[in-house]
């Protein structure tokens, strides 16, 4: 095992839904966006980064005690469209509705696996469906796409997941799963 490894906790996707999301890309291909693969879509709830591979164990308890404190819950589909700043956008995301439960959830993994005092940030419940390119200029325009039918995510596990950098896309890799309540 490497000495430090990349790690983030997050609800995975039904394969259903991840075809949903990614039949609205459509309207934004453009050579300054690059879609994210579908193996790697996922519901972030915190970005925990670069550990010393002999955190992994205790990682995985406080997970797994965050988790035992929560329920499932299920997020309403809001809209697709560029973010998260619309006047300044990075990617292209799937935005699900403000939810309590998942506020509560993504919190107390911060409060519980952050290393350094945490930024006060409202976490936003959404899938990074593309990112735009850094070496082109952004396209104008572009379009937020509300479904014709009702989309939800039901979230009744999380799972800490490794992620590898490489080219073009990184290598996310689910560590272990843990279910919630």
């Amino acid at each position: 095992m490497k000495d430090s490894i990349r790690l983030f906790v997050a609800a995975t996707l039904p394969g259903a839904l991840k075809e949903q999301l990614q039949q609205q890309l459509q309207p934004f291909r453009h050579p300054a966006i690059r879609f994210v693969p579908e193996q790697n879509l996922h519901l972030t709830l915190f970005f925990i980064g670069n550990v010393p591979a002999q955190q992994v164990a205790a990682i995985k308890q406080a997970i797994r005690e965050v988790a035992q404190r929560h329920r499932p819950f299920t997020l309403d589909f809001a809209c697709t469209g560029p973010g998260p700043k619309p006047r300044h956008p990075r990617l292209v995301w799937a935005r699900f509705q403000e939810h309590g439960a998942f506020a509560a959830l993504s919190q107390d993994l911060m409060e519980a696996l952050a290393t350094a005092p945490p930024k006060q940030q409202k976490a936003i419940p959404h899938v990074t469906l593309a990112r735009f390119r850094k070496d082109r200029p952004a396209p104008d325009g572009l379009p937020t796409i509300t479904p014709q039918e009702p989309l939800q995510l039901e979230v009744r596990e999380v799972a800490l997941w490794q992620s590898e950098l490489a080219s073009p896309h990184p290598v996310y890799t689910v560590v272990e799963t843990f279910g919630l309540g």
